[in-house]
C-alpha cells in the first residue's frame, strides 16, 4: 500500500516543511519485527531563503577563465539552500563543487527510475562529510545545484547519495569553481529529471 504523507522526525530534521514523501511497506522486517518502511521524496522541492545565516564566502581567484570561491558553512546551516542562495547572488552560470566537513543530520536520496522518486537515505546523527561533489547549471535562467554526498560514521561505515538536505556541525568547507560559459539543463519527461544538455542554448 502506498500513501502520501509528510515525513516528520524527532531528531530535528526539517523535512516537515521540505518534503512530501511516499511510504511503502517493504517485504522484509526490521529489528523490531515490524515491516520496514521505505520513504521517498519527490525529485524537486522548494528551497527556503535564509537557511544558511552563518555561511561566509571568500573569492580565492578571479580570472577571465574561472572564479574560485571558498564557501564556508557554520553550525546549523543548511547546505543545499545555502549553495543555491550563493549561486544566485554571484550569478553563477556553471560551476563545479567539492567539499569536506561534518554534519549532524541529512537526507540523501537514491533515484528510483520506476517510481521517479528519491528513496530516502536518512542520516540522523553526527557524521563526517568524506566527499561532497557536484555542479551548478541553469534551468529556466536560474542556477540549480546538483550534488552528491558520502558521509562517514564512527565505525568507518558510510552512507551516500544525492543531496536533498544537510545541516552542518560544526563546519563545511566547500570550494566552488565558476566558469564563464553557461551550462543549461533540460527537463526530460521520460525520467522526470532535469539534466545538463549541451545542445540547449537558451532555456528561458
Amino acid at each position: 500500500m502506498v500513501r502520501s504523507h509528510v515525513l516528520r522526525s524527532s531528531l530535528g530534521l526539517l523535512f516537515a516543511c521540505s518534503f512530501v514523501v511516499h511510504a511503502q511497506s517493504a517485504t522484509s522486517n526490521n529489528s523490531s519485527g515490524k515491516p520496514a518502511t521505505v520513504q521517498y521524496a519527490p525529485l524537486f522541492h522548494a528551497l527556503e531563503q535564509g537557511k544558511a545565516p552563518r555561511m561566509k564566502v571568500q573569492v580565492l581567484n578571479r580570472s577571465s577563465q574561472e572564479t574560485t570561491y571558498a564557501v564556508i558553512f557554520g553550525t546549523g546551516d543548511e547546505v543545499l539552500a545555502g549553495l543555491t542562495e550563493f549561486a544566485e547572488k554571484e550569478h553563477i552560470q556553471s560551476a563545479r563543487i567539492t567539499g569536506i566537513g561534518a554534519i549532524e543530520n541529512a537526507a540523501l536520496g537514491w533515484f528510483n527510475p520506476k517510481l521517479r522518486l528519491y528513496r530516502l537515505v536518512p542520516i540522523d546523527r553526527q557524521a563526517e562529510v568524506l566527499s561532497l561533489m557536484g555542479d551548478i547549471a541553469l534551468l529556466h535562467g536560474k542556477p540549480v545545484v546538483h550534488a552528491h554526498m558520502v558521509a562517514g560514521f564512527p565505525d568507518g561505515s558510510t552512507h551516500g547519495g544525492h543531496l536533498l538536505e544537510a545541516h552542518v556541525r560544526p563546519t563545511l568547507e566547500v570550494i566552488v569553481t565558476g566558469y564563464p560559459n553557461a551550462m543549461r539543463k533540460k527537463l526530460y519527461p521520460n525520467t522526470g529529471l532535469s539534466l545538463i544538455d549541451p545542445s540547449v542554448k537558451d532555456d528561458r
